[in-house]
């Protein structure tokens, strides 16, 4: 644990790699930078490649800021890299990581906690395209991607399964669609923050979650008590559940014609994106707390321990 006297501490903003969520990652960890100088730390960018090692070796960090997206940056690879650095690093360890990550495996433990969540199964790619694995209306999307990446809603009257690009990879998860309005949910160490009501003029899609004006958020959510209450408590409980560290955020659809029971736990992201139109820097400032110190607050609470 980093102490927080420390404010003159080296900080590596580790960005960028080599994963489908790159320009993100960028966005993210230039954002991070920026606000980590302003809360008084020495700060170095580095895009991470396969000298990543070498580089922050060459570097010294006191903390590394990982502000990588995606595979390899966010599924316990580059966590395991800097354990055997020794080196502290901000959000979860490797474990959490990877079992955040694999969508089928964390989907088993929220059951296993009595977390609420929808029916779903793997399926190879070509059977999938070749036949409805479960009825309409589902969702296709990889088991080991996040920020939306690769994924096709089938609707409830579509003729034919769908035609999933060549780049999906060979084992894709299938899941029954959960209706209703999108609400997340960020946790800070042991603490739910708020709920948002993300509002799309359809899909919340990759673009929808980062492009200037791809969505509006509604925060704190204007949702009945016992729907904002049980997000923070089903937030909190898949964080611990997890294993999860510093931060994460968890989504969630709720179909509201059916209350409580309407809520659906979708996936917890243990490395929400903070770019300008992010919602965890977004719930932290309605709480009062300001983007630098929110990373300064990731910084003190990195770790090398998990």
């Amino acid at each position: 644990m980093v102490g927080s006297s420390r404010t003159a501490s080296r900080i590596a903003v580790i960005m960028g790699g080599p994963s489908v969520e790159r320009e993100v990652s960028l966005s993210t960890g230039r954002e991070c930078a920026t606000a980590l100088k302003e809360a008084g730390f020495e700060v170095v960018e580095v895009d991470a490649d396969r000298d990543l090692p070498a580089r922050l070796s060459e570097i010294s960090p006191d903390v590394v800021f990982n502000a990588l997206h995606g595979r390899w940056g966010e599924d316990g690879c580059v966590q395991g890299l800097l354990e055997w650095l020794r080196l502290p690093y901000t959000h979860s360890g490797v474990l959490a990581s990877s079992l955040a990550m694999d969508k089928e495996r964390s989907k088993s433990a929220y059951r296993a906690a009595g977390l609420p969540v929808v029916e779903s199964v793997l399926a190879p790619r070509d059977e999938v395209r070749a036949r409805h694995v479960m009825a309409p209306p589902y969702v296709v999307k990889p088991n080991n991607e996040g920020s939306s990446v690769g994924v096709y809603l089938v609707q409830e009257v579509a003729n034919g399964p769908p035609q999933l690009s060549d780049e999906m990879p060979e084992t894709v998860m299938v899941e029954a669609y959960a209706p209703g309005r999108e609400l997340t949910t960020t946790v800070m160490g042991d603490r739910a923050l708020t709920v948002t009501d993300i509002l799309t003029d359809g899909w919340y899609d990759y673009d929808a979650k980062y492009k200037p004006g791809g969505s509006r958020h509604v925060v704190p959510a204007e949702v009945p008590q016992e729907i904002f209450d049980a997000c923070m408590e089903y937030a909190l409980r898949a964080h611990q559940v997890l294993g999860c560290r510093g931060l994460s955020r968890t989504d969630f659809r709720w179909d509201e014609t059916r209350g409580l029971g309407g809520l659906i736990l979708l996936e917890t992201n243990t490395q929400p994106g903070m770019t300008p139109t992010s919602l965890s820097p977004e719930q932290a400032q309605v709480v009062g707390l300001s983007f630098p110190d929110l990373c300064r607050w990731m910084v003190e609470d990195a770790s090398c321990d998990r």
